[in-house]
């Protein structure tokens, strides 16, 4: 193949939205300001490389509160958690930093409400998930989980005219609603969540598989294999087009034979992936031909979320 064939397709938005961007500073600032260990219940976000970086500066993950100390420093991670889980936190006398991405917050907001007016609630998520969870527990007597059309059959309501939907952030658009079309089918006057609950950013980088992945032989997808929306790129991709898909976590990662006969190759990452990893891959590539790199922008974002008020900086004269 002649080299001048060989192109990189840049996907724009990719990486770290504004939720783990937040998360991760947290437990960077609370190891700044309150030295090691800071414990953090679950990975703060779903990134292998992101978690052994933090673990290396002297963070410890756990999966439950029990494991921490008694009056010890824990950071909830971007997913959000149950009341269940603060409370358990409460009586171990935590000191507690909640990094849960506002988008979320958003969601679990919605849940109390619409359990206030005692609605039923058919969340759509992935099972074990930790912001299903966090959701879920917001209002458990309230929340069915369904996963796929699949489950539709045994979902039960006690009222068909106050029956709404919420989702999980990190899903497929388009997953999503195919399972919101079928229940609307089964209750017709399901209604919708008050604003959208599937994140801006998971939103904005399926966008820009989709505007890609047409063009491509390859899509190469930076992220975890326990990111939810790292692991929806790649099916994004394929069913947009590409000749083939897969998720990495790093370059060294990447299986020559995969480049076999490949001329265009597609580059993206999810949302807690750094910059640093895509641009080891496009090193990785670009020794091995593919040096022509074309940005493929569909969206540009500048939002941002201020840090949890416990790591925010005093005002000068305020209350000690």
């Amino acid at each position: 193949m002649p080299e001048s064939s060989k192109r990189v397709l840049l996907a724009k938005p990719r990486g770290y939205c504004a939720g783990v961007d937040r998360a991760v500073e947290a437990v960077e600032r609370a190891l700044d300001q309150h030295g090691a260990p800071v414990y953090v219940r679950k990975q703060i976000v779903h990134n292998v490389h992101v978690v052994e970086t933090l673990r290396e500066r002297g963070a410890i993950f756990v999966d439950e509160t029990d494991e921490v100390p008694e009056g010890a420093l824990v950071v909830f991670s971007a997913h959000g958690v149950s009341p269940a889980v603060r409370e358990q936190a409460q009586q171990r006398n935590l000191r507690t930093i909640d990094a849960t991405c506002p988008l979320v917050t958003k969601v679990h907001q919605e849940a109390k409400r619409f359990a206030r007016e005692d609605y039923d609630i058919l969340l759509v998520g992935h099972e074990g998930h930790e912001e299903v969870e966090g959701t879920a527990g917001e209002a458990p007597q309230n929340i069915q989980l369904v996963e796929s059309p699949a489950d539709i059959a045994g979902v039960t309501v006690r009222d068909p005219e106050k029956v709404i939907w919420l989702s999980q952030t990190t899903l497929s658009v388009d997953e999503t609603m195919q399972t919101v079309h079928a229940l609307r089918e089964r209750f017709p006057t399901l209604q919708n969540p008050p604003s959208d609950d599937i994140c801006y950013a998971t939103q904005n980088r399926q966008v820009a598989v989709k505007a890609m992945a047409p063009h491509c032989d390859l899509v190469l997808v930076v992220g975890s294999r326990n990111s939810s929306n790292s692991v929806r790129l790649v099916e994004v991709a394929l069913q947009a087009g590409a000749g083939a898909a897969h998720l990495i976590d790093y370059s060294r990662e990447i299986d020559d034979s995969w480049l076999d006969g490949v001329e265009t190759v597609g580059l993206t990452s999810g949302a807690s992936v750094p910059e640093v990893l895509v641009r080891g891959v496009l090193e990785h590539l670009a020794e091995r031909g593919w040096e022509s790199v074309e940005e493929v922008t569909t969206a540009e974002e500048t939002l941002t979320f201020s840090l949890p008020r416990e790591l925010r900086p005093r005002r000068a004269g305020a209350a000690r």
